[in-house]
């Protein structure tokens, strides 16, 4: 067997063991990672916005972002006031929220989107960018959440979405910085310190 022909069993075996890794990760539920799917950012991504307009991540490139999993009928549904505070205050030094309602907790998020959008504007007045409903876990998790949720990339922010709004703070450069859990209440001090410390 000449060099040529060794190498190419070699490529097949290497290409053979990473599709097995790939169905392996796919049996235990984990999905596929950021870098299957071809996402090293989140300005890799067009999304639709709460009124089905494409909007690409890439416009929000210089932002300060805080990402949030948001849903309507959740005992935290309150945090949607200190959310639109958040973004009312610092929205002119260059911060957004941006909300991303999704239905994976308890079937919290039941509504359509326009449904979405009237209970945010009606209950709580929120101005901040809204999105159209997505998954944020399982099977059909987006691929925003699949890239956020990548403790390979994220080893420090990573890991599973845990409850509707969680919290992902994003600087100037899409680089995640530092990510909250749902008891963590936007206008807290903790909060608070880490988005100044990047704005």
């Amino acid at each position: 067997m000449n060099f040529t022909n060794i190498l190419t069993v070699i490529l097949i075996l290497l290409l053979l063991t990473s599709v097995i890794m790939a169905g392996m990760r796919w049996k235990k539920g984990s999905g596929p990672t950021a870098s299957d799917i071809g996402i090293e950012s989140i300005y890799d991504l067009t999304m639709s916005d709460i009124d089905g307009e494409e909007i690409k991540l890439e416009a929000f490139r210089g932002d300060v972002l805080l990402l949030v999993n948001v849903a309507s009928k959740c005992g935290y549904t309150y945090q949607y006031e200190g959310l639109q505070e958040l973004y009312r205050t610092y929205k002119d030094r260059g911060f957004k929220v941006l909300g991303f309602p999704a239905n994976n907790f308890m079937r919290q998020e039941p509504g359509s989107n326009e449904d979405i959008k009237t209970f945010c504007s009606v209950e709580y007045e929120v101005s901040f960018p809204m999105f159209a409903k997505i998954s944020v876990k399982g099977k059909d998790k987006h691929p925003l959440y699949v890239y956020l949720t990548d403790k390979q990339k994220h080893p420090e922010t990573g890991g599973g979405i845990t409850w509707n709004f969680n919290k992902f703070l994003v600087d100037r450069d899409g680089k995640v910085i530092a990510r909250f859990g749902t008891k963590i209440e936007p206008l807290s001090d903790e909060l608070i310190t880490a988005l100044e410390e990047i704005l």
